[in-house]
């Protein structure tokens, strides 16, 4: 265990791609994962659990079959367990997840991005 803290700023710094979630920490089976987002994600969602977003930087439009939130710097969401929702920013934007440790990104584990701890 380190006794340093996570500098979020740093570790996004360290790659460009977009929807590829870095794992940067871990409390009680819980992935602590940053990632950078720019256009449209894939319809999905998690059957076993609830889907955390914290906006780091820029904007975050999460669409639901009823509707669509719209987060900024600093606001958090939490998508139910099992409710349908599409992730989409019009420019780049970093984030913030927490997710139960192996859970698949799109919902999927046959076509979720692979775990990389940085």
């Amino acid at each position: 265990m380190s006794s340093e803290p996570i500098r979020l700023v740093d570790k996004l710094a360290t790659f460009s791609e977009h929807w590829k979630p870095r794992v940067v920490g871990a409390f009680n089976g819980h992935d602590l994962l940053v990632v950078k987002v720019k256009g449209e994600f894939v319809w999905h969602s998690h059957p076993d659990t609830d889907d955390f977003f914290m906006v780091l930087k820029g904007k975050l439009f999460i669409t639901l079959r009823d509707g669509e939130v719209t987060l900024g710097p600093g606001e958090i969401f939490v998508v139910p367990t099992g409710v349908e929702h599409r992730p989409r920013a019009d420019e780049e934007a970093e984030l913030l997840l927490i997710e139960r440790r192996g859970t698949p990104n799109t919902g999927d584990v046959k076509t979720a991005a692979p775990r990389r701890e940085i």
